[in-house]
């Protein structure tokens, strides 16, 4: 769940290799043949955005376990792991856990661990952060998963530059399980985004009402995404904001004007509940803000106030080093799937993934609370 890649690496168990080998190169969107042998094979296969590389490793069932953690592990994981192997007289590699010439471990990945005397460490923690130290110590995190998740705090309408009704938001998001979603339509001037006008924002509402005393056993949040203007007010005025029931502002203009202090001013207005995209990061577009985020994630923590981890597989923003950041603070952190079009809810699945790899858990994470207990944690900061 890292948040871009380069090539593809299969791994597979195989009782008839060649036949496993041949099934990947005479597939139809193989392109070209890099390599093919007993055990290995490295294809180039045609995507939408042109080529990309896979290779295929066969190993024996007694070694899978062995080869699945040695190819996930990262580089320095991994190299830690070894050297825990070492200080106990054992030997690691991708075809298992050794003590002198005896396998002892390897067809199981838990089992690499348990040889070495560890709890088994999920695939998004392996980076060398801390993780073999707590695993050591019986501390791991329990991460937060998918089950874990209650509602979507980010999702857009035709309202503004969605492509959803408000209707078929909500059978989205029921068809994901989730209890609630927030909706949060641009402001006013996010103009190239059909941002609405107060008494948009007002008749929006009315609309939520009215959809809500419709439904059971889910509810519609009345939100905003707001811009967070370049003097660091937000771009609607108090009395707009009146009985909503979730706020965030985002930056969306004028990046180079001191994002910084204009996330923090809008953190101190009452209203506001999350920073969205705090970055401002495109993986495949741009850098993001310049912006301390160890700023703004502290003034979060003294507001009580929220940042947000934005789903959409361009963004993932937080990234997990700030996510961990933000959870040694003590901030929750939102999920928002950022939804603009059908595609979008699904994206959920990809702030989970980031969310694990910053070491989050069920408490850390607002989307895990109730649409009553949301309210609550936003009365309890007031």
């Amino acid at each position: 769940m890292r948040e871009t890649i380069g090539d593809i690496d299969i791994l597979a168990a195989a009782g008839d290799a060649e036949a496993a080998i041949a099934a990947l190169t005479g597939w139809t969107r193989v392109r070209r043949v890099l390599a093919a042998g007993e055990t290995k094979a490295s294809v180039l296969i045609e995507t939408d955005g042109g080529e990309r590389q896979v290779d295929l490793r066969i190993v024996a069932s007694d070694s899978f376990g062995a080869a699945l953690q040695y190819f996930t592990g990262s580089k320095a994981h991994n190299v830690k792991l070894r050297g825990l192997a070492k200080d106990r007289g054992l030997k690691v590699n991708e075809y298992g856990v050794f003590r002198g010439g005896k396998k002892i471990a390897g067809g199981q990945e838990a089992g690499i661990y348990e040889a070495l005397g560890l709890p088994w460490i999920p695939p998004e923690l392996r980076e060398d952060r801390g993780e073999i130290e707590r695993a050591g110590e019986g501390r791991l995190p329990v991460l937060i998963e998918r089950a874990d998740i209650r509602g979507d705090l980010h999702c857009h309408t035709k309202a503004s530059d969605g492509r959803l009704t408000l209707e078929a938001l909500v059978d989205l998001a029921r068809s994901m399980g989730h209890e609630y979603v927030a909706v949060c339509d641009h402001s006013r001037s996010a103009r190239y985004a059909g941002g609405l006008t107060p008494e948009r924002l007002k008749a929006q509402g009315g609309e939520i009402d009215a959809l809500n005393r419709r439904l059971k056993g889910f509810r519609v949040l009345k939100g905003t995404e707001v811009d967070i203007l370049p003097d660091g007010s937000i771009d609607f005025p108090d009395k707009a904001l009146e009985g909503l029931d979730f706020v965030v502002a985002s930056v969306h203009s004028a990046f180079k004007k001191d994002v910084t202090a204009r996330m923090i001013k809008a953190l101190a207005h009452p209203a506001v509940d999350m920073i969205g995209h705090p970055s401002g990061r495109l993986l495949t577009g741009r850098e993001g803000y310049e912006v301390d985020l160890e700023k703004v994630i502290e003034a979060a923590r003294e507001r009580g106030k929220a940042m947000e981890l934005n789903c959409h597989v361009d963004r993932l923003d937080l990234g997990d080093i700030r996510l961990r950041m933000a959870k040694d603070k003590g901030v929750r952190i939102g999920l928002g799937t950022d939804t603009h079009d059908a595609d979008g809810p699904a994206m959920m699945r990809f702030g989970i993934g980031q969310a694990r790899r910053g070491w989050l858990e069920n408490s850390d994470v607002l989307n895990t609370l109730t649409a009553a207990g949301l309210a609550a944690w936003r009365r309890s900061r007031k």
